[in-house]
């Protein structure tokens, strides 16, 4: 089975996330905003909180939406006020990932994301979603990855 995690970061936490699924034969691929959130931390998340709130998309740059190649796409986001990130917003709209194995991982602060949860079951019901608490400070996170599709035991 060819799998590909698709991401966006912002503090590193869902890079954490791409590196573990590398080294279990996953490729990855990174959505880069054109735009960066501003460097205060206060800002940042009262701009990205809103954004998200707001259901917006950021423009990414060169992101490459054909996923035609893959039998299992894994979609990583970090959760912005209860919700998922802009920049996967813009992933979703752009990525038709009909027909595909689907899985989300869902990298927070509280380990939850209660909006971004209601959103993936209404929208791609079936869609497995792991709530991990911010891999980098808490790398035995990544464990829940285990078995991310029905076909696998380990990952």
């Amino acid at each position: 089975m060819k799998k590909l995690f698709i991401y966006y970061t912002n503090t590193g936490n869902c890079a954490s996330v791409a590196a573990f699924l590398e080294k279990r034969g996953f490729d990855t691929r990174r959505a880069t905003p054109k735009k960066d959130l501003p460097k205060a931390f206060f800002f940042k998340i009262m701009s990205g909180g809103f954004a998200a709130m707001r259901g917006k998309c950021a423009p990414l740059d060169d992101y490459d939406s054909d996923v035609s190649a893959y039998d299992a796409v894994v979609i990583g986001s970090p959760v912005w006020n209860g919700r998922l990130s802009a920049p996967i917003n813009t992933v979703l709209k752009d990525t038709d990932l009909s027909g595909k194995q689907l899985a989300f991982v869902l990298c927070a602060g509280s380990g939850e994301g209660p909006k971004a949860l209601e959103r993936i079951n209404a929208e791609y019901p079936g869609a497995r979603v792991i709530a991990l608490k911010e891999p980098n400070k808490y790398p035995e996170e990544l464990e829940k990855l285990a078995g991310l599709f029905p076909d696998e035991t380990t990952i």
